[in-house]
């Protein structure tokens, strides 16, 4: 356990839990590992490397399309851990959740391929491409082109783009480049000021995550700020927080889309009967 109680683990010696009460903002220092990591692997693995495996050559599936239509849409998360909350699930047979979850009516899944602080895998990706027909969302911290390779030749079909992780050059490269490899991008936003630079990059689809992710807080009430200001056309996800049926119908009332729900549904014994429980 690390010193608030929450349970953690050490990896090289260095917790992957971090402490909240002693940093100003770990989200820093997340993206300063991913970008050590990313300097790692392309070293170890060139792109040239990654484009000639077998998943970069199949067509991708439309992420954009499965979260549109009249019925509720939820990208179901598959997620181990998490930075602020430590160990979600023990029991994480990534193949049995993702076949549950596709079963129980998921429109698209969320895979978290982080692997130091969420304790997650890229070769999840690869592994649930293989049995399910839903599309796939990358959800890591995306910082560099490479990245969009990589996500390419393991099987995913959209990545996520945090828009405060980046300078508004770097979005936009990142955008148009996920679509040079037929790949889509959820931009996620906060903000006011960061939905003005998500749009200014062109951005369609984009997720209002209510998490700030500098103290981990959710606060549904930046949503329903937010929303009014998105221009029609642009498909809208909110991200983060929740946990009932009654949420997302109020939800869905602002402007709402379709809902990335992830702790739910991993926390839950059961987490397909979970999802019809949300869908219903």
């Amino acid at each position: 356990m690390i010193a608030d109680g929450r349970p953690g683990g050490r990896e090289n010696g260095v917790p992957w839990v971090l402490d909240l009460t002693a940093m100003t903002s770990f989200l820093d220092t997340i993206a300063g590992h991913v970008r050590e990591e990313v300097r790692r692997r392309r070293e170890e693995r060139p792109p040239s490397e990654l484009q000639s495996r077998e998943l970069f050559h199949l067509p991708t599936r439309d992420f954009g399309a499965s979260l549109r239509g009249s019925n509720r849409r939820i990208i179901a998360e598959i997620k181990r851990a998490s930075p602020s909350k430590g160990l979600i699930r023990e029991d994480f047979d990534v193949l049995g959740l993702a076949g549950a979850l596709a079963r129980n009516g998921a429109a698209a899944l969320s895979v978290l391929t982080e692997e130091r602080f969420f304790r997650g895998s890229l070769a999840y990706l690869e592994q649930i491409k293989g049995i399910v027909s839903l599309p796939l969302l990358r959800k890591d911290f995306v910082l560099d082109p490479y990245q969009l390779v990589e996500s390419r030749s393991f099987g995913a079909d959209a990545v996520l783009l945090i828009t405060g992780l980046l300078e508004p050059s770097q979005l936009s490269d990142l955008i148009h480049g996920a679509r040079a490899l037929s790949l889509q991008a959820l931009v996620e936003i906060h903000t006011e000021e960061e939905l003005d630079r998500a749009l200014t990059a062109k951005a369609t689809l984009v997720g209002i995550n209510s998490r700030d992710l500098r103290t981990f807080e959710v606060n549904l009430r930046g949503f329903e700020r937010l929303v009014p200001m998105v221009p029609g056309g642009v498909t809208v996800v909110c991200e983060s927080g929740i946990e009932t049926p009654e949420q997302m119908q109020a939800l869905e009332a602002l402007g709402a889309s379709a809902f990335l729900v992830g702790e739910t549904l991993m926390r839950a014994r059961d987490p397909g009967a979970r999802l019809r429980e949300l869908l219903s």
